[in-house]
């Protein structure tokens, strides 16, 4: 009777050889010296210059003559229980949920039928696309003219008999007063939506229409082959896979209103009551209207904590991903 005789398997621990050390060629030290002053400028001008604004803002610094002594968090406690600085949190609060919401609304439906091979499609494409060539300052002025309430569409608006204060009206929608203010929607607050999507629903136009254009035939296909509805294709397959899309636009849409200013400034200013204020606005006022620095350096820094939260998960989320 032969007898089987069986071998135990041995682990084998495998030792990586060592990596050889890279020497640097003439070409990394010519890529070493290109790059170099755009890092030392990027430090200082962008890490070094926000890294003093946070320092200004917890000083005393709130005349023409510095003074850099510690005030702690006093700035920024006298901002949250500053009337106008509440209303405009709440101004930029409704300002990016109404202008987010519509641009990727109107981005996803002007996409989709662009998308549907129309006759004239290289016309249409432009005529989205050119507000994004004009500067904010630009769309202000011009929005500014069109939506005064003695000039512009109200001039057509009256022979309806309709009439509207646009930006001028003071009205808050579903307002309840919270802290010092009355929280709900600025009626004014519209007419700067307004504006504002007309000018950045282009970007997200062109977002949706090279992710439509991405997706394969093969999967409109499948879809119909198997009893699928156009409305069922779009709302089940379609729009699932533009989300990476939807994200991104939601993103750098946020960080645009987050941080507006420009707009604001040429269209409306503050408005009466604080109704078109943002802290943009506030800030510049502030700090080079008012000579309170410390103050304007606070509002600054609220700004960029409010754009961080939006932008660093994000880049963090997307670096994951990728690796």
């Amino acid at each position: 009777m032969e007898t089987v005789k069986t071998v135990s398997e041995r682990s084998v621990t495998v030792v990586p050889a060592p990596r050889k050390k890279r020497k640097w060629t003439v070409d990394h030290w010519l890529a070493a010296a290109f790059l170099t002053p755009s890092v030392v400028l990027i430090f200082i001008f962008v890490y070094g210059f926000i890294g003093w604004t946070g320092y200004v803002s917890l000083s005393n610094w709130n005349s023409l003559v510095p003074d850099l002594s510690f005030a702690g968090l006093k700035n920024y406690i006298y901002l949250f229980h500053d009337f106008r600085f509440q209303a405009d949190l709440r101004n930029t609060l409704v300002f990016t949920i109404l202008f987010i919401g519509v641009v990727i609304v109107l981005g996803q439906l002007l996409a989709i039928l662009l998308d549907q091979k129309l006759r004239g499609e290289s016309i249409f494409r432009n005529i989205f696309f050119f507000p994004m060539a004009l500067s904010f300052v630009v769309t202000g002025v011009v929005w500014q003219w069109l939506l005064n309430p003695s000039t512009g569409v109200n001039l057509f608006l009256k022979k309806f008999g309709l009439d509207s204060k646009w930006y001028t009206d003071t009205t808050i929608l579903g307002g309840f007063h919270l802290g010092n203010i009355e929280f709900g929607v600025p009626v004014a607050i519209v007419a700067v939506v307004i504006a504002a999507v007309w000018q950045m629903t282009g970007f997200a136009v062109a977002m949706y229409l090279a992710g439509l254009r991405a997706i394969p035939e093969e999967v409109r296909e499948a879809a119909r082959m198997d009893g699928a509805t156009e409305l069922q294709i779009y709302r089940k397959i379609i729009i699932p896979l533009l989300r990476p899309i939807t994200v991104s636009v939601i993103i750098i849409m946020a960080h645009i209103s987050l941080k507006i200013f420009d707009l604001i400034y040429a269209m409306t200013g503050p408005g009466a009551n604080f109704v078109t204020d943002v802290p943009g606005v506030y800030m510049f006022e502030t700090t080079f209207r008012g000579n309170y620095y410390a103050n304007g350096a606070a509002i600054a820094m609220i700004m960029l904590l409010s754009v961080a939260i939006f932008i660093v998960p994000y880049l963090i989320s997307s670096r994951k991903g990728g690796s």
